[in-house]
């Protein structure tokens, strides 16, 4: 079973039982998913499209969907969001994260538990802006059109728990998904990441990183 811990920030993360590793960043689940996924990921992309399609490897808490969700109904974005879980979170658990009450104090709860009660393999509409598609496999079987996607949000566990995600023929798959100038990030910064993403065939930029975090990766398919 997985540990509900608080961060820094007050929002709460999971540690994993299976991986021995919190889903976020200890210093703050919250800032960490809005630094790396939504000010690096989502508004760069939003500030010239507003119909995006996003994909997120690690849907998780659905904490990143979450704030996706909520900034394109502020936002009148529409977004088609498609995620990879393997191992989805036990709805118990998700129903005592505190995301939804230290956003908007709590005006969003519904629409935190309706992107966990969606159907897998689905296409649900969530809202009128949000339509989610969660699918419960391997990202190796996971199969999407290429260059059908605008962002990537990148967030599966480390390289140390997951090598397997971290590769070169995995950022290839990232690289045939994403369209022509369209960025995948993630809070990972480590050298064989950067490398294995320029072998892909990605440009690679290194940002501030979120709290805690001296960097992250903005990689952009050219």
């Amino acid at each position: 079973m997985n540990e509900i811990v608080e961060t820094k920030d007050g929002s709460h993360s999971l540690k994993s039982e299976q991986f021995n590793q919190t889903y976020h960043s200890v210093h703050g689940a919250l800032a960490e998913s809005e630094h790396v996924f939504i000010e690096a990921g989502l508004k760069p992309a939003a500030g010239e499209n507003d119909n995006l399609t996003i994909f997120e490897m690690g849907f998780g808490t659905g904490l990143n969907a979450f704030l996706t969700a909520v900034y394109g109904y502020e936002y009148d974005l529409n977004i088609r969001y498609e995620t990879v879980e393997q191992y989805p979170v036990d709805l118990d658990q998700i129903k005592d994260l505190n995301y939804a009450e230290l956003i908007n104090n709590g005006k969003n709860s519904e629409l935190f538990q309706s992107l966990h009660t969606a159907k897998w393999d689905t296409e649900t509409g969530i809202n009128e802006n949000f339509t989610l598609v969660k699918r419960n496999c391997n990202l190796k079987d996971y199969r999407s059109e290429p260059g059908s996607v605008d962002v990537i949000y990148f967030d599966a566990f480390s390289p140390n728990a997951q090598p397997e995600l971290w590769t070169v023929d995995v950022f290839r798959q990232m690289f045939e998904m994403i369209k022509k100038g369209g960025a995948l990030v993630t809070y990972c910064c480590k050298g064989v990441v950067r490398r294995a993403m320029l072998k892909a065939g990605f440009t690679v930029d290194k940002l501030e990183g979120p709290p805690g975090k001296r960097e992250m990766i903005r990689a952009t398919k050219p």
